[in-house]
């Protein structure tokens, strides 16, 4: 499933794409649940891969959010660094942005919000990840609100799931707003 979701995900226009960002951040910036966040943990999206959340970082950083963004740990484990766009971004594995450590940490208690990417998701909030199970691990003890983004034409009725798969609690398309848990 990950490789056909991926050769779909190469096919859509740079255009497509652009379209499905500016639909999916506008209903992510609408939720009360961001809008009440100080602090929020995002993800510097890869372009052709994910929605390109560059724009979304910024303009939150810009309303006096605090957002933080993942930092890669050997063992396929991962800390949480405030961006600040004073302090550039360094790249790392995979073609993956991430803080450097000058970056402040941010503790995981903090984090009000996590928008925790995908390859996919299904209609009840499971996510098909990258693979690596750095997300997983991270949100075992994550006690914050969770939400993803999926681009409607990838989004699947069920993905593969596992014991230590967790759903977000809302999971956004360009179309809908999906809360699997109600």
């Amino acid at each position: 499933m990950r490789a056909r979701v991926r050769q779909e995900t190469a096919a859509l226009t740079r255009q497509a794409c652009q379209e499905s960002d500016r639909a999916l951040f506008a209903r992510f910036l609408s939720l009360p649940q961001v809008q009440q966040a100080d602090t929020l943990f995002l993800f510097w999206g890869i372009p052709g891969r994910e929605p390109e959340t560059e724009q979304l970082v910024r303009e939150l950083t810009q309303k006096g959010k605090r957002v933080g963004l993942p930092r890669m740990l050997p063992g396929h484990q991962m800390e949480v660094r405030q961006f600040d766009p004073r302090i550039p971004l360094k790249q790392a594995s995979f073609g993956i942005w991430e803080p450097s450590e000058e970056a402040p940490l941010l503790e995981k208690r903090d984090l009000a919000l996590a928008l925790i990417p995908a390859v996919c998701y299904d209609r009840l909030g499971y996510r098909l990840g990258f693979g690596g199970g750095y997300y997983d691990r991270w949100l075992e003890d994550f006690s914050g609100r969770t939400v993803g983004l999926c681009r409607g034409v990838l989004l699947q009725e069920r993905v593969p799931v596992e014991a230590h798969d967790a759903r977000v609690e809302v999971l956004l398309t360009e179309e809908e707003t999906l809360c699997p848990d109600k």
